[in-house]
């Protein structure tokens, strides 16, 4: 079983950065694969990043790429979404999952956070 607790939510104006953070409790964080996913008012869940157990294999929305990076601390269980350039239309809560599997297609994860809400403005 792992707990997932997402922060560094915000307000923020386009152009501007916020780096989020998933803490997870329980055992063997490292050996989770993470991602990040999103969800604005009135759209589906969408998924934004993903990495691997090691850290070595990254994945990335197209409408992300190039602007947010995610990374891991396995010492420090934690999972972090750095996102900079930040674009109005990428206002929505965003989540952590965890999954014991490496690389998880699609939103197939096991465990889910709380969310955080992320809010651009122009």
């Amino acid at each position: 079983q792992v707990q997932l607790v997402e922060s560094g939510g915000g307000l923020v104006q386009a152009g501007g950065s916020l780096r989020l953070s998933c803490a997870a409790s329980g055992r063997s964080f490292s050996r989770y694969g993470m991602g990040w996913f999103r969800q604005a008012p009135g759209k589906e869940r969408e998924f934004v990043a993903r990495i691997s157990i090691s850290g070595a294999s990254t994945n990335y929305a197209d409408s992300v790429k190039g602007r947010f990076t995610i990374s891991r601390d396995n010492a420090k269980n934690t999972v972090y979404l750095q996102m900079n350039s930040l674009k109005i239309e990428d206002t929505a809560v965003y989540y952590c999952a965890a999954d014991p599997r490496s690389i998880v297609p699609g939103n197939a994860y096991n465990y889910w956070g709380q969310g955080t809400q992320v809010t651009v403005s122009s």
